[in-house]
């Protein structure tokens, strides 16, 4: 990956639907060149997906929660069915095991106080193994980007 992929990647990251002509005169390159680059970058899987980011509130889903998550044992079985189950939950948008006091960190995004407590009384709390849970609210969202840096 040279330079010019590095700078191609952060333009598709501000507006993926820019044309490959307008992409061409930024970055200098003819069309097929962009066209070309766009499609190795693809097969090679640094470009996974290309999605519509959303206006949570326009969705009712404007309230913010990360939920800590610690199991009451960590047998593979049950690690592996959570992560199984916590992947059918709809209101979970993100998911990560991590190290420390927890085993899992989730955010997710519901209406309102009152949708979360419905969604930790009857979804996750419902689920087997869990051992403890603890919840952060977002006040108010200082930075949210998308973008991996290049740089």
């Amino acid at each position: 990956m040279d330079v010019t992929d590095l700078k191609l990647l952060d333009l598709l990251q501000v507006n993926s639907k820019q044309t490959t002509k307008a992409l061409a005169v930024r970055l200098g390159l003819s069309n097929t060149a962009v066209y070309e680059r766009i499609k190795r970058l693809e097969r090679e899987g640094t470009i996974t997906r290309y999605v519509a980011l959303t206006d949570k509130a326009k969705l009712n889903r404007a309230f913010t929660a990360y939920c800590h998550v610690k199991l009451s044992q960590h047998k593979k079985a049950f690690v592996l069915q959570f992560e199984k189950e916590v992947l059918q939950l709809e209101a979970v948008v993100e998911c990560y095991h991590i190290s420390g006091d927890y085993d899992y960190i989730l955010k997710v995004l519901v209406a309102d106080m009152a949708a979360y407590r419905e969604f930790m009384v009857t979804k996750l709390t419902a689920l087997e193994n869990i051992g403890s849970t603890h919840s952060s609210f977002v006040i108010g969202e200082i930075k949210y980007t998308t973008a991996i840096p290049s740089k």
